[in-house]
């Protein structure tokens, strides 16, 4: 599974509106309105690297309000909840 971090400036004064929007899109697993200088953090997931072009420039660049997007491919993923199952494999409570 391929992750995009994608970073959105939008219409200050529709941003729930434009989050909602970009919330329901395919592929589109959470938006965040964050503070900072962008308007809302979106995260991508998909199986193949080419859906990429199809989902932000295609879909989410194109939801009204949105003015401008950044995007970072995640190289790898780290997280709490990873590293407690790993560490709790073979361990019964």
């Amino acid at each position: 599974m391929i992750t995009a971090i994608v970073l959105i400036k939008t219409s200050v004064d529709r941003i729930p509106e434009i989050a909602e929007s970009i919330a329901a899109l395919d592929n589109v697993s959470e938006v965040y309105s964050v503070t900072g200088t962008y308007d809302l953090v979106a995260l991508v997931r998909v199986s193949h690297h080419d859906d990429l072009a199809d989902i932000i420039p295609g879909r989410i660049s194109k939801v009204p309000g949105v003015l401008v997007t950044d995007t970072h491919v995640a190289f790898r993923t780290y997280s709490q909840h990873d590293l407690e199952a790993a560490f709790a494999i073979g361990l019964d409570a």
